[in-house]
Parts: structure tokens; C-alpha cells; sequence
């Protein structure tokens, strides 16, 4: 009588419950009581171990191979990865080669651009100049400058110089006791010239012309205005000059002759004028400053 409440009161604690949520402990007891009392006979759980192998030889039997299964999948994904490897194998080797062969290429390239001068190629465009109309002096100049340049390259090269044209106008008459005067300039030499009637006689500083100026090109230089104009064989010509050079004389001769001339025959003016020589060549040289070395040269600077 004592026993029965004791097996009541264990029977009414709540069972514990395994971690699966299955009542462990007297749950297995109960059942196993239970089992026990119909008079069934319990069936023995083995262990996990032997359950495996167990499992195993079924699977066998049934014909079942993973191990094959799982194989089949593994070849077939390594059969692809091959191919891409050739595939990547053939593309690393192919652009290496065409990296080997375009170097031997691209100095050549560059020695033909190196070559080349930049608008070799291109033709050029052939721009006529537009001369603008020179003026009367400026055309008297340049034909002067001419003639002075075709007489030094003669007198250098020794042969006889070329006497400019004479007008085709007769030269005039003059009177047995006529006399005409003026002055010619040319840089700092000062002539003074006088025409009168003669045969063509010229005396500079009662000297001849060719003792006077032993170079040719002052010689024709002088008389130039004469041989225009034809009166070098009708008047004689008395000069007398001073200061400069035997070039500033010999220019201040010819201007001086010149402006005789128009004295004579004021139609003369036109031609000598056209020619430049009755202009005041004013071109001389320019005068030495105070603490300057010449005219505009300064001395050098000197910082310390």
C-alpha cells in the first residue's frame, strides 16, 4: 500500500525531453512497460556504427552506386575546363607572336616618319608680287644707283665703262662771256662750280679731272649731269672743292654741274631731276655723342 503513491508521484513529474523535443527517461520506460505488459517483445536499437554499415550492403543490393553518379557530373564539368584552357592557351600564344612581330615593324615606321620633313608632300603655292608704281625720284634713284653700281663692277673688273645716252635735244648756244654758278653738296664736301663756253675742258682745284680723281668711277660720277644732257664737248668746267672725302667731292662736283645746267636750259630740269642729280644727298655720317663710343654706340654695362 506504501509502494503504490510513490509510483504515483513519480509517474505524475513531468518528463524531461531530449533535445528533439522527445520525452527521454520514463517515456522510454512507460513504453517499454507498456510493451512489456501486452507481451510483446522489444525490438533492440543498434548503433549508429552498425546502422551505417547496414545501410550500405542494401544499397547494393538495390543496385544503387553514388560514387559512380557523383563521377559522371565531375567529368563532364573537367572535360569544358579543358577546352578552355587550350582555348586561353592558343589566345595567350597567338598575341604574343603578333607582339614579337610588330616591333620589328614599328622602327621601320618610324625611321620613314623620322624622314619626312612635315608639308614635304604638299606643293607650293606660287604668290606673284604686286610691285606698287615707283615714284619719279624713285625711279631716278634706282636707275641711278644702276649705273653707279654697272660702273664700280666695271671699274673693278677693268674694263671701259659705258657712257650713259645723251638727250636728243641740241645743247644751246651761249655767249662768248657768259658765266653761270653753283653750288653742290654731298655729305660734309662743299663744290663750287662755274660753266662757261670752252671745248670741254674741266680743271678741280686748277687740276685735271684725272689727276684730280685717278679712279674712273669718280671720274664719270662727276661729269655725269654733262654727258646727259650733251654738253660735255661745249662748255668748260672750273671747280673748286673742299672738305670730306674724294667720294663726297666728286658727289658735290656732280650736284654743283647740275644746277649750272638748269641755269643754262631751265627744260633741263625735268631729266636731271628724274635722274637724282639735282637731289641733296643729305646721307652723311652721324656726329660722336659725350660717354658714348661713336655716334649712338654706349659703352658696356658694368653691374659691380
Amino acid at each position: 500500500m506504501i509502494d503504490e503513491p510513490q509510483q504515483d508521484e513519480t509517474n505524475e513529474e513531468t518528463p524531461e525531453q531530449d533535445e528533439a523535443g522527445q520525452p527521454a527517461g520514463p517515456v522510454a520506460g512507460e513504453d517499454s512497460s507498456s510493451s512489456q505488459a501486452a507481451g510483446e517483445e522489444p525490438t533492440p536499437t543498434p548503433p549508429a556504427g552498425e546502422a551505417a554499415d547496414s545501410a550500405e550492403p542494401e544499397a547494393a543490393e538495390a543496385g544503387e552506386e553514388p560514387g559512380a553518379e557523383e563521377a559522371e557530373p565531375e567529368a563532364a564539368e573537367a572535360e569544358p575546363e579543358a577546352e578552355k584552357a587550350e582555348e586561353s592557351e592558343t589566345e595567350m600564344a597567338e598575341p604574343g607572336a603578333e607582339k614579337a612581330e610588330k616591333p620589328a615593324e614599328k622602327p621601320k615606321a618610324e625611321e620613314k616618319k623620322k624622314d619626312l620633313i612635315p608639308g614635304a608632300d604638299l606643293e607650293p603655292i606660287a604668290v606673284e608680287p604686286q610691285e606698287r608704281p615707283l615714284s619719279a625720284e624713285e625711279q631716278a634713284r634706282k636707275e641711278a644707283e644702276e649705273e653707279e653700281r654697272a660702273q664700280r663692277e666695271a671699274a673693278l673688273v677693268g674694263d671701259a665703262v659705258e657712257e650713259p645716252k645723251a638727250t636728243s635735244r641740241a645743247p644751246a648756244k651761249l655767249e662768248g662771256d657768259a658765266r653761270y654758278l653753283a653750288t653742290g653738296k654731298r655729305k660734309t664736301a662743299i663744290a663750287r662750280v662755274t660753266l662757261l663756253p670752252g671745248s670741254g675742258k674741266v680743271e678741280v682745284n686748277k687740276r685735271a679731272l684725272e689727276e684730280f680723281f685717278p679712279r674712273p668711277l669718280h671720274q664719270t660720277t662727276a661729269i655725269q649731269p654733262l654727258v646727259i644732257t650733251g654738253y660735255e664737248g661745249s662748255v668748260d668746267v672750273r671747280v673748286r672743292v673742299h672738305g670730306g672725302g674724294i667720294s663726297g667731292q666728286a658727289g658735290a662736283v656732280r650736284h654743283g654741274i647740275a644746277r649750272a645746267l638748269t641755269e643754262i636750259d631751265p627744260e633741263l630740269r625735268g631729266e636731271l631731276k628724274r635722274r637724282g642729280f639735282l637731289t641733296r644727298d643729305a646721307r652723311a655720317k652721324e656726329r660722336k655723342k659725350a660717354g658714348l663710343k661713336k655716334a649712338r654706340k654706349r659703352p658696356q654695362f658694368s653691374k659691380r
